[in-house]
């Protein structure tokens, strides 16, 4: 071990005795970004920037579980996303599918998937729909997978699923109008049952939402950090929890 080594751990540790345990966040959300430009930077393929992304999923997983996080939601592919060239999606989604098995097959965490599964190709749906199924006995951390996920889409959807509900009860529309609140939207989405995320965290500098859960974000508390996703570290997350702990919580007031 050199000395870099050991003054990173001497402060991890001093991070770690800064975090209030009654001011961490119950739900954290991350948008994983940065793994084509740490490709292109390190001059790798994409597809490389792409499993050296999928590498660091675990650690962050682990980091979160260590300080009582409840539930890690991790946007790995957009809806967009979809819409890239096929040569650079299927190896995407392969690995997706790869990372998405090994945290299923380690059995610590429950894998929910969530997104418009139907946009994927089916053997992708099948493999990440079998993971939630092999983990749905785990009482631990829940880790959402959000892959073909839009925040836009995803509102959409669950209006729907709003309407198919009450058209299968045989309710008139004027009826569904007159009952509609946002309790009963929040019941459709993708994370229902769900606390909304208290931390939102982005990596690879660039500081916009982008779509990610954007009904679940209203107040929540976003963290922006220069690293690309590949490159985070156990420091980066902790300062992003110190960061979450020192800040007057004012939910829209």
């Amino acid at each position: 071990m050199d000395v870099s080594d050991l003054l990173y751990g001497a402060y991890e540790r001093k991070l770690v005795a800064q975090l209030p345990p009654e001011r961490l966040p119950r739900h954290v959300a991350v948008m994983l970004d940065g793994n084509r430009r740490w490709a292109r930077e390190n001059g790798a393929a994409t597809a490389d920037g792409h499993r050296a992304g999928a590498d660091n999923i675990v650690p962050f997983l682990s980091w979160s579980e260590e300080v009582g996080i409840e539930i890690v939601t991790l946007w790995l592919l957009s809806t967009d996303n979809l819409k890239r060239d096929p040569d650079e999606l299927a190896p995407l989604l392969r690995i997706i599918a790869d990372v998405v098995g090994e945290i299923a097959g380690m059995r610590r965490w429950r894998v929910n998937p969530v997104g418009a599964l139907d946009l994927l190709p089916k053997g992708i749906r099948a493999e990440l729909q079998a993971a939630a199924e092999r983990t749905a006995d785990i009482e631990g951390m829940v880790v959402n997978v959000a892959v073909g996920y839009g925040g836009r889409q995803e509102i959409a959807d669950a209006v729907r699923a709003m309407l198919q509900e009450a058209a299968a009860a045989g309710r008139t529309l004027e009826d569904v109008i007159e009952t509609l609140d946002v309790e009963t939207i929040a019941a459709h989405l993708y994370t229902r049952g769900q606390p909304d995320p208290d931390l939102v965290i982005r990596t690879s500098g660039e500081q916009r939402i982008g779509g990610f859960l954007l009904w679940q974000s209203t107040h929540s508390e976003f963290y922006f950090c220069e690293a690309y996703w590949p490159d985070f570290r156990r420091v980066d997350f902790l300062r992003a929890l110190r960061a979450f702990a020192e800040r007057e919580r004012r939910f829209g007031s």
